[in-house]
């Protein structure tokens, strides 16, 4: 009897495990879209996610075109991307200005050819207690992650259905699913640009037009020292810093941005990166009021208000302490340096 019920907890195992990994085989299949000759613009190229997005499709032989406002970053970008042997064109653009947004897509249309994927990538982020936002901070995000968004969709559209095919994706955020604390102005404009994407989805389909949304949790980009901080400036970049360093909670730029591009490829409507992101994603659907008031006591836990000097806007690097400068944010530190991170000024107004 003991022989038999350990060989069917063995059977037992052996099934949950072959289940397992036909599942992770499943998520993790490329598709058919090839990336060959097709061109590729993607907004927040020059570093973090969408440098490695690009690096990915330069390396497929794609045609490549990413915008930032830095020119800086986007000649160090260029140089490096150069080395895959495609073709490669970066555009300084400001996002927020919807005539920078359609004649940055016409000059690609003119350099390379008509877009076949648009990846909406550019991002800013501003954390701080609720106290010490202002307009500005939701009107700024917004202008990013919504409107220029909204942009550049309608400029690549008409040859997308004219061509009857495309793929767009929409570099949302978990945020944009659950809401976080701190995080509010961020957290309501990736709220916006779900919102708009799933409804592009529904639309273009008859086109053969395939708009993706991507909601990642915590990745290892390099990008948190670009971040805006606001109350204890110090504390908030810390804990911003260290969690954006955790092995267990995060994931790597590489790995995501390989997600990202089996997900377009296949056409998929929506891609969760991250176990913790797919788990409070799931109990927010099943329990959102739970969920919120949850998170009410991760709130408490995170450093409180302070005076006026709290609502001075400041980057991550100006926020910089013994905790962020520790061990405990070696795995951002190495994405620093990997994804044309190190710049020591804003592309936007303090």
């Amino acid at each position: 009897m003991k022989q038999q019920s350990s060989r069917n907890t063995w059977l037992k195992a052996a099934g949950i495990g072959a289940a397992v990994a036909a599942v992770a085989l499943w998520a993790n299949r490329r598709g058919s879209y090839d990336l060959r000759g097709k061109v590729v613009l993607i907004t927040g190229g020059s570093r973090g996610l969408g440098l490695v997005l690009a690096r990915q499709a330069a390396a497929e032989g794609a045609r490549v075109a990413i915008c930032a406002r830095d020119t800086d970053e986007l000649e160090r970008a260029r140089k490096e991307l150069l080395t895959e042997g495609t073709e490669i064109l970066t555009l300084a653009r400001d996002l927020s200005d919807e005539a920078e947004v359609r004649t940055m897509v016409a000059e690609v249309r003119n350099e390379l050819g008509p877009i076949d994927v648009l990846i909406n990538n550019a991002g800013i982020i501003t954390g701080g207690p609720l106290e010490h936002m202002d307009v500005r901070d939701y009107q700024e995000s917004m202008d990013i992650h919504f409107w220029a968004a909204l942009h550049a969709m309608y400029a690549v559209l008409p040859d997308m259905k004219r061509r009857r095919g495309g793929r767009i994706i929409n570099i949302a955020s978990v945020g944009g699913k659950v809401s976080v604390p701190h995080l509010a102005p961020y957290c309501a404009s990736k709220f916006a640009l779900v919102g708009l994407s799933e409804g592009f989805r529904a639309e273009l389909l008859r086109y053969g037009v395939y708009v993706t949304t991507v909601c990642p949790g915590l990745m290892r980009t390099g990008s948190p020292r670009q971040a805006i901080v606001k109350g204890q400036h110090l504390l908030e970049f810390a804990w911003f810093m260290v969690a954006d360093s955790l092995p267990v909670l995060t994931v790597s730029a590489e790995y995501a941005a390989r997600q990202v591009w089996n997900a377009a490829r296949r056409g998929d409507a929506e891609l969760i990166l991250g176990m913790p992101a797919k788990i409070i994603s799931l109990l927010h659907g099943i329990a959102p009021g739970t969920v919120a008031n949850m998170l009410s006591m991760v709130n408490r836990a995170l450093p409180g208000t302070t005076g006026e000097i709290g609502d001075e806007r400041r980057r991550g690097f100006e926020s910089e302490s013994p905790v962020t400068k520790s061990w405990l944010t070696t795995l951002t530190r190495k994405a620093e340096k990997e994804n044309n991170e190190l710049n020591n000024h804003s592309p936007y107004p303090a």
